[in-house]
């Protein structure tokens, strides 16, 4: 079994704490994508604004066409989330 080190939301300062809390609020809870990339705090806030460019920014595809091709290559990466 894999292991990786990640920071407890109870052990977030600066930046790190931000991000969980603004997780928080957004879906309940904050989810083990965002976990596995708690060491490098500035890491992670550079992929959620990729993430957030790529499914809410400007560009000729809905919401809904980008969220199927998520989840198409996830399903064909077999991933289960």
């Amino acid at each position: 079994m894999a292991w990786i080190r990640i920071v407890d939301p109870e052990h977030a300062d600066g930046l790190l704490a931000r991000i969980y809390r603004a997780a928080l609020a957004r879906a309940g809870k904050i989810f083990n994508v965002l976990r596995i990339q708690s060491v490098q705090p500035r890491v992670l806030q550079t992929s959620l604004d990729l993430y957030r460019e790529l499914m809410f920014g400007p560009g000729p595809l809905s919401r809904a066409q980008r969220e199927m091709i998520a989840v198409a290559v996830s399903r064909t990466n077999k991933c289960v989330y």
